[in-house]
């Protein structure tokens, strides 16, 4: 080998390298929404230092920031905002899951294969799921509804297939996709997140992870995915990229108290503590228009899980504004109906009466009618 060869494969290894490491670092987008290490050096923050989020990263500091809080009255119903579709979200038990404590809430890891079908206009596959909390002491959603804040809320998640990763798709404005969805305690078991919270003990600690059998990730969210509300916002996590389409959504996942309190109470934090109320506080619109999938009105305020009747699947029900006004145009209807109906009965009685006044009894039979109801 001349010497020339020699200082080529000497130095190959070492050209190899950052590449390598870039690819490691695309495979970690742990975190929350994205990959803690994105911020310009920096990688370490925490919910008790909110005030200086923006000061080590700038974004954090924009116009465009989430979560929000969700005006019902001053929503925007948007017809064409299509139902969510899911694809490839049902996994085998044979296909393993990470999960893991990243010390600033639990991530699950899931497969390219999982993607958005519609409702986007764009395509969108998965990349991770978590869940921000409260604390025993009171609720931990990150979004609010009219001022409420529910128990907690999971974040399914998708970077844009225009790009070739989450790393490179989470710094453009069209790049993620994030479902959002609400939980609540209820009576029943949540079977779908039986699947996650069974395996917290074995991740107490920072850092810790397992792996979990593949189950259906879209029980995880609402059955409904026609009812949801829609803005563009960031990512409520450092670094805070402005590059997200948010659908959160109107029905409410409910959980049994036992495993809520195992949600909130089981993982530690980097200061060896419970990992409690892991949520960013709402952030101000700026003129942000939020549009909804079904129509809301000032006078029929709906808030996710108004209603606390549950179904077996372990949802809140969601009975909405444009529901209750067809029910009540139905019931005026048909009460229209029978009125009219009563009159010409009424009013041909009495002429058949006048008619034949020496007869004693006149038979009326109405001719049939459509079912109006």
């Amino acid at each position: 080998m001349n010497r020339a060869a020699l200082r080529v494969s000497l130095l190959l290894p070492l050209l190899l390298l950052p590449a390598l490491g870039r690819a490691d670092s695309e495979q970690e987008h742990g975190g929350e929404e994205t990959q803690h290490s994105a911020g310009k050096g920096h990688s370490h923050w925490s919910y008790e230092d909110l005030k200086h989020w923006s000061t080590d990263y700038p974004e954090c500091g924009g116009t465009k920031q989430s979560p929000i809080n969700v005006d019902t009255a001053q929503a925007i119903f948007s017809p064409d905002l299509r139902p969510i579709q899911l694809s490839g979200y049902s996994l085998p038990a044979n296909q393993l899951l990470k999960l893991k404590n990243n010390g600033h809430t639990v991530v699950l890891e899931l497969p390219d294969s999982l993607a958005l079908a519609g409702g986007y206009a764009q395509q969108y596959r998965a990349a991770q799921l978590h869940l921000h909390w409260g604390s025993p002491a009171g609720p931990g959603s990150e979004h609010t509804v009219n001022g409420r804040r529910f128990a907690a809320e999971i974040h399914v998640v998708h970077y844009n297939t225009k790009y070739d990763s989450f790393t490179e798709a989470m710094v453009h404005p069209d790049g993620l996709a994030v479902l959002g969805a609400f939980l609540e305690v209820g009576h029943g078991e949540n079977q779908y997140y039986h699947e996650i919270l069974k395996h917290l003990h074995e991740i107490q600690e920072v850092g810790q992870e397992t792996l979990v059998p593949g189950f259906n990730i879209a029980g995880l969210l609402p059955a409904n995915l026609k009812l949801y509300f829609h803005y563009n916002g960031s990512l409520t996590t450092p670094p805070c990229y402005q590059t997200v389409k948010w659908t959160v959504f109107n029905q409410t996942m409910l959980l049994s108290h036992h495993q809520m309190s195992v949600l909130v109470s089981t993982l530690k934090s980097p200061e060896d503590e419970l990992l409690q109320n892991n949520y960013r506080p709402v952030q101000t619109l700026h003129g942000r228009q939020v549009l909804a999938s079904f129509q809301t009105t000032p006078s029929v305020k709906h808030t996710p899980g108004s209603d606390d009747s549950a179904t077996a699947e372990g949802h809140s029900s969601s009975f909405h504004a444009g529901d209750v006004l067809a029910v009540l145009f139905g019931v005026l209807f048909a009460v229209t109906a029978l009125a009219f109906l009563l009159y010409i009965y009424k009013h041909r009685s009495q002429n058949a009466r006048l008619d034949s006044p020496t007869k004693s009894k006149v038979i009326y039979t109405a001719a049939s009618t459509e079912n109006t109801a």
